[in-house]
């Protein structure tokens, strides 16, 4: 593949080709001399340059026709959980009268609060840059795991909070273009270099271990817990307490079921989480070695068990099946968001009024989102076989336009 388009036309140039755009004109080589009976090569054919198309914008104005099943939906979940998105959002001068209104509506009922919304906002299709309008729609839940306060043969798997070695440098204070931006590392001497990765922690665990907020029965269920980004926690005394995404080691996210993948272990359509936890229990003796493929490392806070679910990146309590994690670079947090896909493993449609209340680590793209299913055995079954296509809109304040569009 070739690095940019300059080092293309040099390589053309080097190919003896003449044709080259008009930015880098080529100087007509002399005329070729053959030897007596020998015929010159034919000149060779040499491609049109083209210069690359411009990427499509990602925010480009809708109507309310083009959302599929608009008129189909219940609105009044996504309605509650705007509400109380409303306290972030109207910090924000274009969010303050839409959210003053929301507060002041007394008709409740489908139709009225379909046509609140319609009053109230303008949806705005979400385009990737080479111009499609499909992207990857995954599922997420909160898992129940098993765990105790003190450590032991049957739960010797530690759960830790933020590290006191770690460093985090919040790069937008420097450049603000590096919005959303985060550096973490640790110091080494007189240099910051980067935090451990999930194997280079493993050793740090057994020093650290006073340090552990609680202990787990099961290695692979505390792993899925760091994907799902929280968890609920059943302690050997009967309570139960949840365990909230606090920070994250600075590595990349990296796919345990593509390491399967690319190692013949299983095929794609086969890499759901419940066939992944199948894999661990058959193949122990690797069940690190897969495990590290992915070298983000999360950490976590204590919280009790309150609320319609655990707190998103907003702040606020998560509401199933109607919360989103989407990439901030392109859809504000809060924002209430038109979702039409299909529900996991299934051509059944899956539209609905969602709002975008967290994030996370593999969530990047223009059309991306992470459906957040609810707590439990039942929610990880459906997250976990999630991996669909799907359309997004997000629906931002009249009169306002959003950068990017």
């Amino acid at each position: 593949m070739f690095r940019s388009f300059p080092a293309f036309l040099g390589l053309l140039a080097l190919a003896g080709c003449s044709q080259l755009p008009p930015q880098a004109p080529a100087t007509p080589a002399p005329p070729a001399v053959c030897p007596a009976a020998q015929s010159c090569p034919a000149c060779p054919v040499c491609p049109t340059v083209e210069p690359p198309k411009p990427a499509e914008k990602p925010l480009q104005a809708a109507d309310w026709n083009d959302l599929p099943s608009w008129t189909e939906d219940d609105p009044s979940p996504a309605f509650t959980a705007f509400v109380a998105s409303c306290r972030s959002l109207e910090r924000q001068a274009h969010w303050k009268p839409v959210c003053a209104s929301a507060r002041e509506l007394t008709d409740t009922t489908n139709a009225a609060l379909r046509a609140w919304f319609e009053g109230q906002f303008q949806p705005w299709a979400l385009v990737n840059p080479d111009g499609s309008r499909n992207g990857l729609i995954t599922g997420y839940y909160e898992p129940i795991l098993k765990g105790s306060r003190q450590r032991s043969k049957a739960f010797a798997n530690p759960v830790f909070g933020p590290p006191e070695d770690m460093i985090v440098v919040d790069l937008a204070e420097l450049y603000p273009e590096l919005k959303h931006l985060r550096l973490r590392g640790r110091i080494e001497g007189r240099k910051l270099v980067p935090y451990y990765s999930r194997a280079e922690w493993g050793p740090q665990e057994s020093k650290r271990s006073p340090e552990a907020l609680l202990w787990i029965d099961d290695a692979i269920d505390l792993f899925f817990m760091q994907i799902q980004g929280s968890g609920q926690i059943m302690l050997t005394d009967g309570s139960r307490v949840r365990l909230n995404y606090a920070d994250q080691n600075g590595h990349p996210y990296r796919a345990i079921g593509r390491w399967l993948i690319d190692r013949g272990e299983m095929k794609a359509e086969q890499a759901s989480m419940q066939n992944i936890k199948a894999w661990a229990k058959a193949n122990p003796s690797r069940m690190t070695e897969m495990l590290n493929a992915n070298p983000s490392l999360v950490f976590f806070r204590e919280l009790p068990v309150e609320g319609s679910g655990p707190q998103g990146a907003m702040g606020l309590p998560l509401t199933p099946e109607r919360s989103l994690a989407v990439d901030p670079r392109h859809v504000p947090l809060g924002a209430p968001i038109w979702l039409a896909t299909t529900r996991p493993n299934s051509e059944q449609a899956l539209t609905r009024l969602m709002l975008g209340q967290d994030t996370g680590g593999a969530i990047r793209g223009v059309v991306r989102g992470d459906f957040y299913w609810g707590s439990g055995v039942e929610a990880g079954n459906q997250a976990g076989k999630m991996r669909q296509q799907g359309r997004m809109w997000v629906l931002l304040p009249r009169g306002y336009r959003p950068p990017g569009s």
